[in-house]
């Protein structure tokens, strides 16, 4: 009964403002209900979370500061999107299960977005948190919009891409232009290999872990070039995890 209590008052010491809470709740709850809705009603799910996102991130991040970017405003909108895209994957019943877990991926995207404005975060977190939002988005539109062939699914998953590697190219620490530049090379790079992964053929959702994949290497590599890392080490060192990546997408497209 103490462990409980303090674990409780640990989980609860982390939380700074009620909002904290409130707004991975209530974009979980949407994201149920895109699981279970016609079309129409997803569309009317995602809305909805892009705005009510939007504007917690706002109210909780506070306003904008010199050095941070604005990518930040984003991600928890994004996270909830990709929450509700992954969830359609699952039957009704088993998704409707997953609504703790979606809060609790939200909160911690939430959190770490805190931390950054209040103190200096960890990069590794938000770098996995990233990585698992593209996946988790990347699987579900592939999935929603793999019969009707329109818009092709690259396309929103070229938004999504942006819009994370935007956010990782602030959390380098740039800005403006240059934060711009960063982010669409980053993009670039990812479509790359997500058009790539796309001719293979290859079962879902292992395209878009592969997409994924790619996405974090890109920016292990760019951090490690910032941080005076030596370009060859940094292409052998990255390039074998993405071609491990790919020979592995090679061997199941033949299997």
């Amino acid at each position: 009964m103490n462990g409980r209590r303090m674990s409780t008052r640990g989980v609860m010491g982390r939380v700074d403002h009620p909002g904290e809470l409130l707004l991975p709740v209530l974009l979980a709850l949407l994201a149920a209900v895109g699981w279970l809705a016609e079309p129409l009603l997803l569309a009317g799910a995602i809305a909805g979370q892009l705005a009510l996102g939007g504007l917690g991130a706002v109210y909780l991040l506070g306003p904008a500061r010199p050095g941070l970017g604005f990518a930040r405003y984003a991600t928890p909108a994004v996270a909830a999107v990709a929450a509700t895209l992954f969830g359609r994957l699952l039957p009704g019943g088993v998704s409707l299960l997953l609504v703790p877990v979606a809060a609790a991926v939200i909160w911690a995207v939430v959190h770490v977005e805190l931390r950054t404005v209040r103190a200096s975060g960890s990069r590794t977190t938000l770098d996995l948190l990233l990585t698992a939002v593209l996946f988790a988005a990347a699987a579900g539109i592939d999935e929603l919009l793999a019969e009707s062939g329109w818009p092709p699914p690259i396309v929103p998953t070229g938004f999504i891409v942006g819009a994370l590697a935007l956010r990782q190219a602030e959390a380098r620490g740039r800005t403006g232009a240059e934060a711009i530049g960063q982010a669409l090379l980053h993009t670039l790079g990812v479509i790359q290999v997500a058009l790539a992964v796309e001719l293979l053929d290859l079962p879902e959702p292992v395209g878009a872990a592969i997409a994924a994949l790619a996405f974090y290497a890109w920016g292990g590599a760019a951090d490690s070039l910032e941080q005076g890392a030596r370009g060859r080490a940094v292409a052998v060192e990255f390039g074998s995890l993405a071609a491990l990546g790919m020979a592995v997408a090679v061997l199941l497209h033949g299997s």
